[in-house]
């Protein structure tokens, strides 16, 4: 698999991948970037939208725009849940700095969505983080469900995650919330190659315990992806101290970055790995991805 939306630059540009399987189809929900349109008017980031029957072949059917006023300088990074019979979306503001917050909507066809009212749903609170919430990964998890969001220290030069909970019956409403991170990080960068930055966490349930595929260091330095694991979904730890994804061998696709992961299970019970990758240190951004196998709880690439 190879992708990029050529839409709006005229070269292919897609980033921050996340696939559903929904009414017969996979989607396939991305940032796309921001650009000024054939008017002279600048357009910020949006969501793309592309299907396919085989996780190969994909085509963009849509995009979602931005409607409420929260949303007109950009909207981004989606991620998505199936929960009583709709999509669930999740989004990040973008443009706003240490105010971009975590939005939501909802869909009963995957590709027309309904804003919450009560938007943005989620930031974080504390003195350990700046107050911003981007990268929203929300998963199904010992009765709750669990939002990972990353945010940066208050100085804003380190990314770090954090996670909060909202019951089963929820709504997902912004009240619903309950931030569980509240003395600091769930994880930071501590290993050389994830430099200043860990973000766009992604989780899977194996053996009763969580697994997450998360990306370190900032876009390009290069950015590649690691593996960790928690048997609350509050306290983490790596399960390894390299890069389970590294990024390419000069020359290749992905020779600046393989990053900002989605693990994505299959009716079949097959998992792929989506990410980003990129040889041109960000100038155009391609999405793939990769099937994994399983030993126990520990991932592996075929």
């Amino acid at each position: 698999m190879m992708y990029g939306d050529r839409s709006r630059l005229g070269r292919p540009y897609a980033k921050d991948p996340h696939v559903v399987k929904f009414k017969g189809r996979y989607l396939m929900y991305f940032s796309v970037p921001a650009y000024t349109d054939s008017s002279g008017v600048k357009q910020g980031w949006g969501i793309g939208i592309a299907e396919s029957r085989n996780l190969i072949d994909w085509q963009k059917i849509a995009e979602i725009p931005p409607v409420a006023d929260y949303e007109r300088a950009g909207i981004c990074a989606p991620g998505a849940l199936l929960k009583d019979g709709k999509v669930h979306l999740f989004y990040q503001t973008y443009g706003g700095g240490p105010k971009d917050a975590i939005c939501h909507a909802w869909s009963v066809d995957g590709i027309h969505f309904q804003r919450n009212e009560t938007n943005p749903i989620f930031h974080p609170t504390g003195s350990w983080n700046c107050g911003r919430a981007i990268d929203a990964e929300v998963y199904r998890f010992k009765n709750q469900y669990f939002l990972y969001f990353a945010t940066r220290d208050p100085a804003y030069k380190t990314q770090i995650l954090g996670v909060a909970a909202t019951p089963l019956t929820t709504s997902f409403n912004r009240n619903e919330w309950k931030q569980l991170s509240t003395d600091g990080p769930i994880l930071k960068p501590e290993l050389a190659w994830e430099g200043e930055c860990i973000e766009g966490a992604s989780v899977i349930e194996r053996k009763g315990e969580l697994v997450m595929f998360y990306a370190g260091a900032y876009n390009n330095w290069p950015q590649q992806i690691g593996i960790a694991h928690s048997k609350d979904g509050v306290h983490w730890e790596r399960m390894q101290t390299e890069p389970f994804l590294k990024n390419g061998m000069p020359g290749s696709w992905n020779a600046s970055e393989s990053g900002h992961p989605h693990i994505f299970e299959d009716r079949n019970r097959q998992t792929y790995l989506f990410y980003q990758g990129n040889n041109d240190k960000g100038h155009t951004w391609l999405l793939s991805n990769e099937k994994l196998t399983w030993r126990g709880t520990l991932p592996l690439l075929q």
